[in-house]
């Protein structure tokens, strides 16, 4: 299919041809498709193969391909044509042959970026049929074109903002040049093109450079206004000084009051916009010799400088967002849940004007949320802090600015390899927002460890390298998050299958791990406790961390060299191996009073902790209580890590609760088989842990699920399980695709299931078809979510209108705040007009009026939800004041419910096991 006519009369359609052929280059290192060799293949295939200058090779593998999907893909709508261009494109990704851009297939299929997105994952019919290399390569390109789009949409936005309409459409020409340049300057300074924030101050530094350098009659008002009257023009050299003013190149002067007009309009913190300006960008325009020169740059010179760039990227055209061409083109966003909410009957004066939440105004919100969260927060010990330093038997506070120091370095310079060259400074400006993180919340949690344990010596705790390099990871991770420079769009594998360079672009958790040289299960430690410590993380940032956690348990921990193993290895050798975590305590509540400091002070319990011979008592001041005196003649119980029993019992809940999500997808026509595959499955993670090693829980889910349906004889295939898996949340293909088998070597997870899960297992799995199986493991109590969201508002119970929120800072938009209520009340702030607190009084008596009326009626109301005030999420157990009487009545009523439906459990069990 030939290209489609761009708009006629501009630079960039007499740029489109040289494109279309952009194989030239390549058919010098390739030979050109031989006809003869391919007249097995249909002459159409063989025709597009030619078009798009493929090898004999890369014609070859993707027709075998085709071959191989073409019974399994007729369901599928899609034209031969379109199948063949996704298929080329998976062989020639995976044999790394660069015969085609990603826009000339597009374009030679006659499909939009989503359409054949969709496409290439439908053609993997079999668990080896797309292998992780193309899936990783495809989730990069995805990932970089939704950023372009987001990028575009907001630019497009700006610029009727910026110009003004022309008669002639002078505007339009320069409006394409400076997205073109914006294009060409984040291919070049980025090796992180996916980087939305990034990006995005960079396309306003490119706007910065346009509107000063464009002829005044093309701007709007606003804009015109901005540019500042005093401009340094480029002052003539003389002779003798020219050879040294070639040497060293004039930084572009940079117009702070156009930039901080450009940042205000565009919620951008003006600061960082600027270094950006000072190191990425101006390097770039150096490259093209743009920094002297005061006119504005030549559209023909920036197009064929892109040209370049995209012809050697193979990826995507982005000027076509500009034409507004189909390929790049999808169907209209869908509006998000927040924006769906129903129009309120709101007066005049009451409407507030919500902008749509857009992924770039979504980031900027963030960031501006977090730095205001900071303003308090000082890069050194606050007073309070420095205090508790001091309170230490030993001093941690010179071990402290040495540490911060080296990580300092460390992490500015992985930042600058991964991201860009000259992002070492940005770097350097995320380092330091976590360490004012790093410092609040880690005397957020000596406060409450004090008011807990009524002690101010907390030197243990305080000089642990392993705790405060922790902490300091944790709050770096925020701060990355923040930035949407860490994400899970590929579930959490770090490695470089997807490209040449992906691993050292990827800065997704857990590079940040590397970057501090801090094992898995050590973070996992500091998680909960730090996000109780600071209530103000958005409800995204705390899914985030969660979502870390989750990945810990699932995989991270278990890789080789782990402490966990160690740590197992101890429990198993005291003859501690059932006490890893008891199947009796699966049905309570995950409830737990451990801290970051009795998760890293020792793996020990508290309360067994046993001194040496001679050592004299510490001074009650320390940060843990001591263990009461062995009774004579008693036999000393094996002592239980703290952190290795919080991290099974969460362990268990995440595996059952997967588990449970695929049985939903695979067997809700079998309810019976659910607890058995759980026993089956829970029985490996506790006896049989070395099967987790550098591998993946789910891999061991599956394998279980399998294994008890083939003892059961209920037909169900790996491929079946693979398939429904792959819907589930937070999955990757790797997962099943690149399993360990033995040592350095990697296969399928049927591979898996046949050498290894099936002969440790044998016996065990064969149990269960006898006529006495094996007792089944209790189900876990699988929680909400282990973390609160504090800030989140709260229903008013018996009303659907009235919201409870915490005060927030005045900064906060009304736009940030939900649910989009129909008032938004701030007690403690001027609220106005006194008709609105008529209002409120009338929505809640008329809430009350309607359960009262429920109430006569005879009905049983349901069940209200407890309104909770404890903030911070911790109960009187851990030092949290007492709400009062009210609060009180709800705890014991919640405590007996508890009590009454343990009984109810545990006599329904003691009746099966008779029945039994």
């Amino acid at each position: 299919m030939p290209p489609k006519k761009r708009n006629s009369g501009t630079p960039q359609s007499k740029e489109l041809k040289p494109s279309a052929e952009s194989g030239s280059p390549e058919k010098k290192e390739s030979p050109e498709l031989s006809l003869k060799k391919h007249r097995d293949k249909d002459a159409e295939f063989v025709t597009l193969c030619k078009s798009l200058h493929v090898t004999d090779l890369v014609c070859d593998s993707a027709w075998r391909l085709w071959k191989n999907v073409q019974d399994s893909v007729e369901e599928v709508a899609d034209s031969q044509k379109r199948l063949w261009g996704a298929c080329l494109f998976v062989s020639a990704t995976d044999m790394d042959v660069s015969c085609f851009t990603f826009t000339q297939v597009l374009k030679a299929v006659g499909l939009n970026v989503k359409q054949f997105f969709t496409l290439v994952r439908k053609l993997d019919v079999n668990l080896d049929t797309i292998s992780t290399k193309v899936n990783s390569a495809l989730t990069r390109l995805e990932k970089k074109y939704d950023v372009t789009l987001a990028l575009y949409q907001r630019f497009e936005k700006t610029c009727k903002k910026i110009f003004a309409l022309l008669p002639d459409g002078k505007e339009r020409e320069t409006i394409r040049s400076c997205w073109t340049m914006f294009l060409l300057a984040k291919g070049r300074a980025l090796q992180m093109e996916d980087d939305l924030v990034i990006s995005f101050q960079l396309l306003l530094c490119t706007l910065e450079l346009c509107i000063k350098r464009c002829p005044p009659d093309l701007l709007q008002p606003l804009y015109k206004s901005a540019i500042s009257k005093v401009q340094s023009p480029p002052t003539r050299t003389s002779r003798r000084n020219q050879s040294k003013a070639k040497s060293r190149p004039m930084v572009p002067e940079v117009d702070l009051q156009l930039l901080k007009t450009l940042c205000t309009e565009n919620e951008c913190n003006a600061e960082e916009v600027k270094n950006v300006y000072q190191t990425s960008f101006s390097a770039f325009l150096d490259s093209l010799d743009l920094s002297r020169s005061p006119d504005f740059p030549q559209v023909n010179d920036i197009n064929q400088q892109y040209d370049e760039h995209y012809l050697k990227s193979k990826e995507f055209d982005g000027r076509l967002f500009f034409d507004g061409d189909e390929t790049v083109l999808v169907p209209k966003i869908e509006i998000s849940q927040v924006e769906r909410t129903p129009k309120k009957n709101l007066s005049d004066e009451d409407a507030v004007l919500i902008p749509p939440q857009t992924p770039i105004r979504a980031a900027m919100t963030s960031i501006q949320q977090l730095r205001g969260d900071l303003t308090s927060s000082g890069d050194q010990p606050s007073t309070n802090l420095a205090t508790y330093f001091k309170n230490c038997t030993v001093d941690p506070t010179q071990d402290v600015l040495k540490r911060l120091e080296t990580l300092g370095q460390a992490f500015s310079q992985r930042f600058g390899q991964a991201v860009g060259p000259r992002c070492i400074v940005l770097g350097r400006q995320r380092f330091n927002l976590g360490v004012k993180l790093y410092y609040k919340v880690m005397e957020a949690m000596l406060k409450s460890e004090e008011k807990r344990l009524s002690v101010q010596n907390f030197s243990k705790l305080l000089n642990d390298s392993t705790f405060h390099t922790s902490l300091l990871a944790c709050a770096l991770e925020v701060v990355m998050a923040t930035y949407g420079e860490s994400s899970f769009r590929t579930g959490g594998y770090n490695h470089g299958s997807g490209g040449v360079d992906a691993a050292e672009t990827n800065v997704c958790f857990p590079w940040i791990l590397d970057v501090v040289n801090l094992s898995a299960f050590d973070f996992y430690k500091v998680i909960e406790s730090f996000i109780k410590a600071d209530p103000t993380l958005s409800k995204d940032i705390v899914k985030h961390l969660e979502t870390c956690e989750n990945l810990i348990m699932e995989r991270i921990a278990w890789r080789t060299g782990s402490p966990l193993f160690e740590l197992l290895k101890q429990e198993h050798e005291g003859g501690a191996a059932e006490q890893v975590e008891t199947p009796a305590s699966f049905s309570q509540p995950l409830q737990h009073n451990h801290t970051a400091a009795d998760l890293y002070l020792s793996p020990m319990r508290p309360g067994h902790r046993v001194l040496p011979p001679e050592s004299p008592a510490p001074p009650s001041s320390q940060a843990t209580s001591q263990p009461p005196t062995q009774p004579a003649g008693q036999t000393p119980r094996p002592p239980k890590s703290n952190s290795l029993s919080l991290f099974y019992k969460k362990l268990y809940r995440l595996a059952y609760m997967r588990l449970k999500i695929l049985c939903s997808y695979l067997l809700s026509s079998h309810p019976e088989l659910e607890p058995i595959i759980w026993t089956l499955f829970q029985h490996t993670l506790q006896h049989e842990h070395e099967l987790m090693r550098d591998r993946h829980l789910d891999q061991l889910m599956m394998s279980a699920m399998y294994a008890i349906c083939k003892v059961k004889s209920v037909d169900l295939r790996f491929k079946t399980i693979v398939t429904a898996y792959k819907n589930m949340p937070n999955t990757n293909q790797e997962t099943f695709k690149h399993v360990l088998i033995t040592e350095g070597h990697f296969d399928s997870i049927i591979v898996f299931y046949n050498q290894v899960f099936m002969q440790k297992l044998k016996t065990n799995i064969l149990q269960y078809a006898s006529t006495r199986p094996p007792t089944l493991s209790p189900i876990p109590q699988i929680p909400r979510s282990p973390y609160k969201f504090p800030n989140s508002p709260l229903r008013v119970p018996g009303s659907n209108n009235v919201y409870i929120s915490p005060l927030k800072n005045s900064r906060m938009s009304p736009g940030i705040m939900t649910p989009r209520s129909r008032m938004l009340v701030s007690i403690g702030e001027s609220f106005g007009l006194s008709n609105r607190f008529q209002k409120i009084n009338q929505m809640v008596n008329s809430s009350e009026r309607s359960l009262k009326r429920t109430l006569d009626l005879g009905a049983t109301p349901k069940p209200l939800k407890r309104l909770r005030f404890d903030m911070d999420g911790q109960d009187e157990a851990d030092g949290s004041k007492s709400g009062g009487d009210s609060t009180l009545i709800q705890k014991l009523a919640e405590m007996s419910s508890t009590r009454s439906r343990m009984q109810e459990q545990k006599m329904k069990e003691d009746t099966e096991s008779r029945k039994e």
